[in-house]
């Protein structure tokens, strides 16, 4: 993974993208050969940038992000990011046997924090999430929209310019993700955090996106983009919101039929 600078006009040097992904192809092994699963993916995310990767099932959307955040690597083509990232799963993957603060203070200790800061920083992070005060919580004490904040004050931890989500919400209640819509929205404003966040909900990629990529279905490729106009903050009932998740839809059902004939 490599760090791409450029110059800014005072001539100091100047991040020019969160991440960067340059004519990308993946193939996996299979019982007739190697499966193209990505296929010539270029695409890039601007610093502060929040993105929605979006893609019918089984469309590689996973695994870009996994090579985006390092976890393998490409067959053909190049990733560069601004640093390391930040991964947020869908589950939350927590130590039941940490605290929530504990949990937070393992990724401040792996990340270099002296040991006399991690207890204040964790509990930074935790008002952060709007968690304040659930430092001593075990993780069996904790709701399942609870533990994704601490999930996500854990990836915020990592002090990472780029965070990545893997469709962190898709397993809570329309409630619960619709609080946390609203929380990862705020997160991102105030940190100016570059998010690239993986869904297969249209409405969730329009309601917090500020560009929708879609992918084809296998081999994933770059079908098309819509850049979000709306104001935030936004709601999953709006009506520009569904206007633009129905226009998206059908380019989806588009692809999915065009899939399905081959």
């Amino acid at each position: 993974m490599a760090t791409t600078l450029a110059k800014a006009a005072d001539g100091t040097q100047s991040v020019d993208h969160a991440a960067r992904i340059e004519h990308v192809s993946k193939s996996f092994a299979g019982p007739a050969g190697p499966q193209l699963v990505l296929d010539d993916i270029s695409l890039d995310v601007a610093p502060g940038e929040f993105v929605t990767l979006l893609g019918a099932s089984g469309c590689g959307k996973s695994t870009l992000l996994n090579l985006v955040a390092g976890l393998d690597a490409p067959s053909a083509g190049e990733i560069s990011t601004d640093g390391r990232p930040a991964l947020m799963f869908q589950e939350h993957a927590l130590f039941p046997w940490l605290t929530a603060g504990k949990n937070i203070e393992l990724a401040l200790k792996l990340g270099g924090v002296p040991k006399n800061d991690r207890r204040d920083r964790a509990e930074e992070l935790l008002e952060l999430v709007r968690l304040k005060g659930s430092y001593g919580k075990r993780v069996h004490e904790l709701s399942g929209g609870m533990r994704q904040r601490v999930a996500l004050a854990r990836a915020l931890a990592q002090d990472a310019r780029l965070l990545l989500m893997d469709e962190p919400f898709a397993a809570l209640d329309a409630i619960t993700r619709d609080v946390l819509h609203d929380e990862l929205t705020r997160i991102w404003a105030e940190t100016g955090l570059s998010v690239l966040f993986v869904t297969h909900n249209v409405r969730e990629a329009v309601r917090l996106a500020q560009r929708v990529v879609l992918l084809s279905s296998r081999p994933g490729r770059v079908a098309r983009e819509w850049t979000v106009g709306i104001p935030q903050p936004r709601r999953i009932e709006d009506a520009p919101v569904a206007e633009l998740s129905l226009e998206i839809t059908e380019v989806l059902r588009g692809e999915i039929r065009r899939h399905g004939q081959h």
